[in-house]
């Protein structure tokens, strides 16, 4: 059985090939193919070893990102390991003649103006993070990566995988990780994992939808096209719209993404299938999207960002949980026929939304308890019955606590957030 890395608060150092592409070549490529292989695999082992932690901090709603500050820096590694290398290109400089250097330069821009132009949000961090990137890492490397402070890209050996800069939506993806990790902070394993990873998919293809100007009807939901090298069979990593049927070639395998719940693939290889798995939502967010009709980073992405930023959703959220927040805030910013579109799509991929519970306000609350130790602070209120009120986080300054509640009677699970004596709402997991 393969280790696997669980990644806590959503902090991960994740390449854009997934480990069995990679395994599948030093298998079955050349001789110089599985030797280029095997050296991206020890050298991605490597690099997961020194990720670079980053101090960001989960906000807790939607925030106003205030003045924007874009600040692309790129370096180049000079087919060297040292990062961040030599700076080669800042913000605000023309085009270097390097083609590597201008393509990342361009995606971290575009990356950058969905986020804000669209979401409000400055930066990854939401707090004007400067965006760095070097190329030419490595000899021939086969990935490209987010190691929680920068981009990474490889050039790629040319026979199986071109330079690491040439999709938008790479770059989108991998800086939508950093993301991910300042607000969901989505552990990296299994389905928590696989909804990162789906993530990053979601908003690398808004990157560059937003980019060429395409609605959801036109786009190709095509993650990864123009990487794999001329002779192989294949148009992308993975497809959105079909998962399973972006790639089968005797060098690389062939797509294992699955389209609907049943047919979820449990492994212990891959962190559990997050590459894998994380098609399903792929799938959702396509139908959801395409249902909605016209740019789909406007109503469907704007779904799914609200989502990101819910604090509602747990750094272990389920499928299931991702889903029933998606169609509530689908009603919350659109309406009910929004929700409906969403619900459907859920289903189509074997996952039905559960109701998101609300509570109204002034609900009674009998009794309350606070101790210095936060597990013992609870309370019980009176809504269809007796609830104890269980916190996880008081603040101990506000009074608002995150926490969890166990209804007798079903013993199901909620989260509630209490202001004083207001029940505000309850998610029904």
């Amino acid at each position: 059985m393969k280790h696997q890395h669980t990644y806590p608060n959503g902090a991960c150092t994740c390449g854009i090939i997934p480990p069995h592409i990679l395994e599948f070549i030093s298998r079955n490529g050349t001789e110089s193919q599985r030797a280029m292989a095997q050296q991206t695999l020890a050298l991605d082992t490597q690099i997961r070893s020194q990720r670079v932690a980053l101090p960001l901090a989960r906000p807790a709603g939607v925030q106003g990102a205030g003045t924007p500050h874009k600040n692309r820096l790129i370096y180049t590694a000079a087919h060297t390991t040292t990062l961040p290398g030599t700076l080669v290109r800042s913000e605000g400089q023309g085009a270097s003649g390097d083609v590597t250097v201008d393509e990342a330069y361009e995606g971290l821009g575009a990356t950058f103006d969905l986020y804000y132009d669209v979401y409000g949000r400055n930066s990854i961090d939401d707090n004007g993070m400067d965006l760095i990137a070097t190329v030419h890492f490595g000899n021939n490397y086969n990935n490209a990566f987010w190691n929680g402070a920068q981009m990474v890209f490889g050039d790629g050996d040319g026979t199986i995988f071109n330079r690491f800069t040439i999709a938008i939506d790479v770059m989108g993806h991998e800086l939508t990780h950093g993301v991910t990790g300042a607000t969901a902070g989505l552990e990296y394993h299994n389905q928590p994992g696989a909804l990162n990873e789906s993530i990053s998919d979601v908003f690398g293809s808004l990157v560059k939808q937003k980019s060429l100007g395409q609605t959801a009807a036109q786009a190709d939901w095509l993650i990864g096209a123009g990487l794999l090298a001329s002779g192989i069979n294949g148009v992308a990593l993975r497809s959105m719209k079909a998962p399973g049927t972006a790639y089968d070639d005797s060098r690389i395998g062939k797509d294992p993404q699955p389209d609907h719940m049943s047919h979820y693939v449990n492994t212990s290889s891959d962190n559990g299938g997050v590459h894998i798995n994380s098609g399903i939502p792929n799938k959702a967010f396509y139908l959801a999207a395409t249902a909605l009709g016209g740019n789909a980073w406007d109503v469907a992405g704007k779904i799914w960002y609200r989502t990101l930023l819910d604090s509602r959703l747990s750094s272990t959220a389920q499928f299931q949980d991702f889903a029933n927040l998606t169609a509530d805030n689908a009603n919350t910013i659109s309406g009910a026929s929004a929700r409906a579109a969403v619900v459907q799509a859920w289903h189509d991929v074997g996952i039905d939304v559960v109701p998101v519970l609300s509570w109204q306000y002034n609900k009674s609350v009998l009794s309350t308890f606070t101790s210095p130790h936060a597990m013992n602070a609870w309370a019980y209120i009176q809504d269809n019955g007796w609830r104890k009120v269980q916190t996880l986080t008081p603040d101990g300054v506000s009074n608002v606590f995150t926490l969890l509640v166990e209804a007798q009677a079903s013993n199901r699970k909620v989260h509630a957030y209490v202001d004083g004596s207001l029940i505000h709402q309850a998610y029904s997991a």
